[in-house]
């Protein structure tokens, strides 16, 4: 069972994120259109679990499991649309994952919900504060539960998406 490690946000991430999306675009060469920072390891001062959460965009889906070969040749775990319709999954790392990639084609709306949820927490640092807060809290009530953790989470970041969304429309 993967255990459940929350810690203050490190300087470094933002630089290993730009280390592995220049690994990304040698990877997928053209069919890349963009490399997106996501997740709580994107956004300075939030606490966050240490795995890098990497969004890429590509020019379409058909044929881009031609890459999983080079994928695994950096590390990767190809593991296809993983319950997300629209979506290619990879992760490294194995039980102690340092990297998920979430891999969508240009145009699909979850790029937007993730880029505009980093980008609404930048500028909210109360938010910030309070994202963390919860995080460490069920970090230590569930040190051995990923699936508690995230469920209890869960509300919290919904309710924070939904100003995301209401931020962005009028931003």
């Amino acid at each position: 069972m993967r255990q459940v490690i929350v810690t203050p946000y490190q300087a470094s991430w933002s630089d290993a994120f730009e280390q592995e999306a220049t690994r990304l675009r040698t990877v997928f060469g053209e069919r890349l259109l963009a490399v997106h920072h996501i997740g709580s390891t994107s956004v300075p001062g939030l606490s966050a679990k240490p795995i890098l959460d990497i969004l890429p965009v590509v020019d379409m889906l058909d044929g881009i499991e031609a890459f999983d070969a080079a994928m695994e040749t950096i590390g990767y775990e190809a593991k296809g649309e993983f319950g997300m319709p629209g979506r290619r999954y990879y992760r490294k790392g194995g039980d102690d994952r340092t990297h998920h990639i979430h891999l969508y084609a240009s145009g699909n709306p979850e790029i937007t919900r993730h880029v505009v949820f980093r980008d609404y927490l930048r500028e909210h640092p109360d938010e910030v504060q309070a994202y963390s807060e919860i995080k460490e809290q069920l970090a230590n009530q569930y040190p051995a539960d990923i699936s508690a953790y995230i469920a209890g989470k869960d509300t919290f970041v919904k309710a924070m998406e939904q100003r995301a969304i209401v931020w962005s429309d009028h931003g």
